[in-house]
């Protein structure tokens, strides 16, 4: 059963968050407890789904996807079988980092890593106006990204 989380772990989740390859002996001298008592804290954050991974911060430039795209898509139908046969769809196009639900103007918004304005163009023609349902997509190209994947504020 889910525990209600304590200051101890708001901490080691802040920590995590600095520094996910961070030694459970370090975090602990830290957070100023024992390396057991840190190391059962961490482990049940992870079991309870808190922590749902630790992964490396790619810089994108230096694997050639340095341009960045956010794209609003439109669907023709707003049904639940068009949301499910989109979203079962986008889940395989592996340029697609982020794809979200939206209200407003559009259905979805997707955040996308190409290598370029012509990269993306033809990902676009060839596999994004080709999902099931779309209808209309308006694509913004990120002059400058500010902040992008800040921690979580808690």
């Amino acid at each position: 059963m889910d525990q209600q989380l304590d200051r101890t772990d708001l901490r080691i989740l802040r920590q995590l968050q600095t520094d996910g390859r961070v030694s459970n002996s370090d975090l602990a001298k830290k957070l100023h407890v024992s390396p057991a008592t840190c190391h059962r804290r961490t482990q049940r954050l992870f079991d309870e789904g808190v922590v749902s991974g630790v992964r490396a911060a790619i810089a994108p430039d230096r694997v050639e996807r340095g341009a960045l795209v956010m794209v609003g898509v439109v669907l023709d139908r707003s049904t639940p079988q068009s949301f499910s046969e989109f979203e079962s769809a986008i889940k395989h196009l592996s340029f697609v980092l982020d794809c979200h639900l939206v209200a407003g103007d559009f259905d979805y918004f997707l955040k996308i890593r190409v290598r370029d304005m012509a990269d993306f163009n033809r990902l676009h023609g060839e596999q994004l106006i080709a999902l099931p349902g779309v209808r209309q997509t308006r694509t913004f190209f990120v002059m400058k990204e500010v902040i992008d994947n800040a921690p979580l504020d808690f």
